[in-house]
């Protein structure tokens, strides 16, 4: 088994129900059990118009490759309506992977860890709440990262946002 993160994030429709239904979603995959899910932050679009962004993140242990996982994240996101009309358009669900272990994947639609994780503080704040001391290969730790995006909007609106593990059996 990996661990694996993955960043949620919505801006268009009821983007806490459907991030919360996108997790239990996730839970429910074949090869996949969420292990951590961090508190649920408002954010304001980063290279983007459109509502603030609604974003938490997951940790998981998965049997899946980085491939599989991957691919698995752009099926629930189409699931929930997701639409690619331009780059960094308003979403209904978007899900990343954001690290696969402590792999370093670089093909042309699958770069782990997440190239731009770095510089956002909607990935960097929900993955502190999961492991603040989380090495992220090539980057640094995610503690000593949250200084360089102390300047963005982000706003904790809710904690743990969805039901506990133990509802993602029933």
């Amino acid at each position: 088994m990996t661990v694996a993160y993955l960043g949620l994030g919505a801006n268009l429709g009821d983007a806490r129900q459907t991030i919360k239904d996108a997790i239990v979603c996730l839970a429910q995959q074949i090869g996949v059990t969420i292990t951590a899910k961090s508190d649920l932050y408002r954010t304001a679009p980063i290279d983007s118009s459109g509502e603030d962004y609604l974003n938490c993140a997951v940790a998981v242990e998965t049997s899946l490759t980085a491939r599989q996982l991957l691919t698995l994240c752009l099926k629930i996101e189409m699931h929930f309506g997701r639409e690619r009309p331009y780059k960094n358009a308003p979403r209904t669900l978007d899900l990343d992977l954001l690290l696969y272990g402590d792999e370093r994947i670089a093909e042309p639609d699958l770069i782990v860890p997440h190239p731009r994780m770095a510089s956002r503080a909607f990935v960097l704040r929900p993955l502190a709440d999961l492991a603040p001391e989380l090495d992220i290969p090539g980057m640094g730790r995610v503690s000593a990262l949250l200084p360089g995006v102390a300047d963005q909007r982000i706003e904790r609106v809710e904690q743990c946002c969805c039901p506990t593990k133990r509802a993602y059996a029933s």
